[in-house]
């Protein structure tokens, strides 16, 4: 499993350790990821998914998952979100109609 948050697609970064001295030494920057369960209005149900504390912060900023989701741009989500994206946005269509 790669270290990917599946909503806003961060990805690790590299950068250099300074120490006093100005030695510099590679390191990895890492994605603060958490596992989480959330739940969608729309289709009545949990999703388990894995995504970044920035990415949990926006999602409440937004009003939940499903509003998330529905703002969100495809090329940034993950496989799964997408499906997760086009099945709530078929179930709003069948609510509005």
């Amino acid at each position: 499993m790669t270290r990917r948050c599946e909503l806003t697609g961060k990805l690790p970064m590299s950068g250099n350790l300074r120490s006093h001295a100005e030695n510099k030494t590679r390191r990895v920057f890492r994605p603060n990821l958490c596992d989480v369960t959330l739940m969608s209005d729309t289709l009545k149900r949990k999703v388990r998914i894995r995504v970044s504390a920035h990415a949990l912060k926006s999602i409440e900023h937004r009003g939940g998952l499903d509003a998330y989701l529905i703002k969100a741009k495809a090329d940034e989500l993950s496989d799964r979100c997408r499906k997760l994206k086009r099945e709530i946005e078929k179930a709003t269509a069948e609510t509005a109609a």
